[in-house]
């Protein structure tokens, strides 16, 4: 790859490219970012219900309170007791970080046995168009698959094209986590796929988790599928704005303060595609320490224009696979449109990771590829291992598993 060139010719060129991409995409999708009408939801209605609730007489804590305060409100509760708000509550206590996980998980199968029966019902009403009959159809075998016991949803929220988090491994013991943060196109429809299995969350969840446990067969890992934010729907003015990226960095962050482990130092590393790339690069300012990684693949940019201005401690690594159409966005801001710097770039500042044998803009994740054993490599520290994008590059210079968080 050649030096950033800032010569003013380009930068204008890049100006007017970005322009001409922008006008095409407000022509053919519309202003779909103003266009949100909130209403009343169901996890709105079971956390209404839940502030106003009662056990043995005294009132439940705000769901909104430090994940450290929830947490030590349901250790002070018997198991009887736990599982009573799981059934009175499902959707707020499935979704509420600082909940025990198994609880979550637990209360996640009720909201989804519910959800599977308001989609049933759907399917057989007359009021509906056939399609949206088809659409129920479609969402309650997707819920029936989620509700099986052997699922662990850690999230779950079926409003609109919905909301859904999924951990592979035993989240409260891991002494290493990772976290996948998925682009665009991401709902609860296209949250698994039997056809390109590995480009959605759970099939890129389970290489991962099966690649990590491949690299390090002593090390508790535990991946979760992070599918809980409204992405942008298609390529459209909201996946060229930062709009969707800072609601669901907000709800990243409040992911990440919550996750339990081996202990508070148990060290987590996020692996974001595409515009989830978006999504944690405007959350990197506010991630807790314990987030020692961030590696972006696919990204057509951070939001910033160089890698120190993310303001994390967090080692900062970026991938993209020759053949990705990603390269040809137009890398820049101007005027909230576009995400600034490519992060492959000399001149952003990341660790550069070898990405040839990935399949595409979807396929960093497919099993047998150089770009998931980079992940894998990260996620389990073996940082010795990782193989950097060109010959000679210093992408592992002062790396070993014992670095601190907060240190390059």
């Amino acid at each position: 790859m050649t030096s950033f060139d800032t010569s003013p010719q380009l930068n204008v060129w890049r100006a007017l490219l970005a322009l001409a991409v922008v006008f095409v995409m407000l022509t053919t999708s519309g202003w779909t970012a103003l266009r949100h009408h909130p209403t009343a939801t169901a996890l709105q209605t079971s956390l209404d219900s839940w502030e106003h609730g009662r056990l043995a007489g005294h009132g439940l804590p705000d769901p909104g309170a430090s994940p450290g305060r929830l947490s030590r409100f349901f250790a002070s509760l018997s198991d009887a007791q736990r599982a009573a708000l799981a059934r009175r509550y499902p959707l707020a206590v499935g979704n509420m970080n600082g909940a025990p996980v198994t609880l979550r998980y637990r209360a996640n199968r009720l909201a989804l046995a519910e959800a599977v029966r308001t989609e049933r019902a759907r399917m057989h009403d007359s009021r509906l168009t056939p399609a949206g009959q088809h659409e129920a159809g479609r969402r309650m075998h997707r819920f029936e698959a989620m509700g099986r016991p052997e699922r662990q949803i850690l999230a779950f929220d079926p409003e609109g094209s919905g909301r859904v988090a999924e951990v592979f491994g035993d989240l409260d013991r891991a002494q290493r986590i990772s976290v996948i943060v998925p682009g665009v196109d991401t709902d609860l429809l296209t949250f698994q796929r039997t056809s390109r299995r590995w480009s959605a969350p759970v099939g890129m969840a389970e290489a991962l988790y099966a690649a990590e446990r491949a690299e390090s067969p002593a090390t508790r890992t535990a991946v979760i599928a992070w599918a809980d934010y409204t992405s942008p729907d298609g390529l459209g003015i909201d996946s060229a704005t930062g709009l969707r990226a800072e609601n669901g960095a907000v709800r990243l962050n409040a992911l990440l303060r919550a996750l339990p482990g081996r202990s508070p130092a148990a060290p987590v590393a996020l692996f974001c595609h595409s515009y989830g790339s978006v999504v944690c690069g405007v959350a990197a300012h506010a991630m807790p320490r314990r987030v020692a990684d961030i590696a972006v693949a696919g990204s057509p940019g951070m939001r910033v224009e160089r890698a120190a201005q993310l303001r994390t401690g967090a080692r900062v690594w970026a991938m993209r696979d020759p053949d990705d159409w990603v390269r040809d966005v137009p890398y820049l801001e101007l005027g909230g449109l576009g995400h600034g710097e490519d992060p492959v770039s000399r001149a952003f500042g990341a660790r550069v990771l070898a990405a040839q044998q990935a399949r595409g803009h979807g396929g960093y994740f497919e099993p047998g590829t150089d770009s998931l054993r980079n992940f894998a490599h990260i996620g389990v520290g073996a940082y010795s291992s990782v193989v950097c994008a060109r010959e000679g590059d210093a992408c592992r210079t002062g790396l070993s598993a014992a670095t601190p968080v907060g240190r390059a």
